[in-house]
């Protein structure tokens, strides 16, 4: 069961989802969860679907992840109004999955909801079975227990992936956060190779996600291990140690709403920060440097 002092850490803003000088934007915002998704779904537009909102070839798309303060200032420099007024495809900025969830997570820990940002995969995408994904999970008081949401989902989406449910209460399997995912894949229940991101995909990078979200849960949104895409072929392979150590930390983690007290990961997120392909590069380039 989550401790109070667990529930608290989630509560309180971190330095990506606090909305600093912005969060006056959120006094307008409704209290009902699918009507807040709603309206935090039309303020950026996600990369991958650009095409569809209209917007030219040409037009530049950055995907990095900017904290909640920096993307309200953007919001509302493209757009001058309410946040619950309908923006345009061409007066938003561009995100991905993630920044969608940062906002979610940012207006419920304003609220004092405890809120937390999961990487993991989704089931609802068109192309892989398990696609590479980030929602959030909310703190359900009454029932004693975490709920997903994924505010990225809206009208355009939801009938061009034909969803049917409630995206600000995700059903059972819709998204599996990356240690149960993990766990699946190694048990032979689910295909490895189905879980991934474009070309990358299988325990390689269901091993960086067991991390990216190990690190979430420690307020850590944004790591080196969003780099994957800079590992080398050499970098992909998986020893039977790491092997086993992934198994033990999906453990840990999915035990951490039961009965792993959640402090006891955080020296554990602190030990993995750096992935181990930048540690070799690392460690490279500091062979070739000449001796003093």
């Amino acid at each position: 069961m989550m401790t109070s002092d667990a529930l608290q850490f989630y509560a309180r803003h971190d330095s990506l989802t606090d909305p600093a000088g912005f969060a006056r934007l959120y006094d307008e915002l409704p209290a009902a969860l699918p009507a807040l998704c709603d309206v935090l779904s039309g303020l950026i537009v996600h990369t991958s679907w650009a095409a569809k909102y209209g917007i030219p070839p040409e037009t530049p798309l950055p995907r990095n992840t900017k904290p909640v303060a920096e993307r309200l200032a953007e919001v509302a420099r493209l757009f001058d109004g309410p946040l619950v007024t309908e923006r345009p495809p061409l007066r938003r900025p561009f995100g991905t999955c993630r920044d969608f969830a940062l906002l979610l997570c940012s207006t419920l820990r304003h609220r004092g909801i405890p809120a937390r940002v999961r990487c993991g995969f989704a089931t609802y995408f068109a192309g892989r079975r398990y696609a590479d994904h980030w929602i959030c999970e909310y703190w359900q008081g009454d029932e004693g227990r975490w709920a997903m949401a994924d505010a990225q989902i809206d009208r355009l989406q939801r009938a061009s992936l034909g969803i049917g449910f409630d995206c600000a209460k995700l059903p059972n399997g819709a998204f599996l956060t990356a240690p149960a995912a993990w766990r699946l894949a190694r048990s032979q229940a689910a295909d490895a190779e189905e879980f991934g991101h474009g070309y990358a995909g299988g325990l390689w990078f269901l091993h960086v996600n067991l991390h990216r979200d190990l690190l979430a849960l420690a307020n850590c949104q944004v790591s080196a291990w969003d780099m994957w895409r800079d590992a080398d072929e050499a970098g992909k392979s998986l020893s039977v140690e790491t092997l086993s150590a992934c198994d033990r930390l999906a453990d840990l983690i999915i035990d951490s709403d039961t009965s792993v007290d959640w402090p006891e990961l955080r020296p554990i997120a602190d030990g993995v920060r750096v992935p181990p392909w930048q540690r070799r590069s690392v460690e490279r380039e500091l062979a070739r440097a000449p001796a003093n």
